[in-house]
């Protein structure tokens, strides 16, 4: 069991590493400093919470699955669209069965199932975790479009089109309608903008 719980500690550090890798199709776009990979995973899984009960999933299901859906890229590091063209695309469930391996088999089994869940896109709740991805990154854009970045428009546009539950178009249909601080007036109590 030391054993085991010494490939645990070295994927926490492993995992640790995903709080400084960036999100490298933002560059494309202009932005200097993007977001973290797991700045991504944290508001990904908060949405699938938020999207999950909306959709008759379990949102801790949902949160679940979106929290480990980028975690390969502690391994693989974060390949744009534009990158896979030309390297491919890891297998996720592969990189993942390498990453657990040596833990123990009831964790290492959870993960791998949590993946390959997510990748299957068969169970509302991997299709909800999905389109929460896509949705933080249309979010993202927003607020990167907000800063003075206008060709995160393309990720706006390619994120809302990628949107296959009804709450999230909706959601998105929000978003898209409202600044990244009108949260802030409307707690305030002021006007809203416009």
């Amino acid at each position: 069991m030391a054993d085991e719980l010494a490939q645990v500690a070295r994927f926490l550090f492993e995992a640790g590493t995903l709080k400084q890798s960036k999100r490298t199709g933002w560059w494309m776009a202009g932005v200097r400093d993007p977001e973290s990979v797991a700045e991504h995973a944290w508001r990904t899984s908060l949405i699938a919470s938020v999207i999950a009960p909306l959709e008759g999933a379990d949102p801790a299901r949902a949160a679940y699955l979106a929290v480990w859906h980028d975690s390969q890229e502690s391994r693989t590091g974060d390949v744009n669209h534009l990158g896979k063209k030309y390297t491919g695309e890891a297998d996720p469930e592969a990189v993942t069965a390498d990453q657990v391996d040596g833990m123990p088999e009831s964790l290492a089994a959870a993960i791998r199932g949590a993946v390959a869940e997510y990748e299957a896109r068969e169970s509302a709740e991997a299709v909800v975790a999905r389109d929460a991805d896509k949705l933080e990154c249309l979010l993202q854009g927003i607020e990167y479009k907000a800063q003075g970045y206008e060709l995160a428009q393309r990720w706006i546009d390619n994120s809302r089109g990628r949107l296959v539950t009804k709450t999230a178009k909706q959601l998105a249909d929000h978003l898209l309608s409202i600044d990244p601080l009108d949260w802030l007036r409307h707690v305030l109590g002021e006007k809203p903008k416009g």
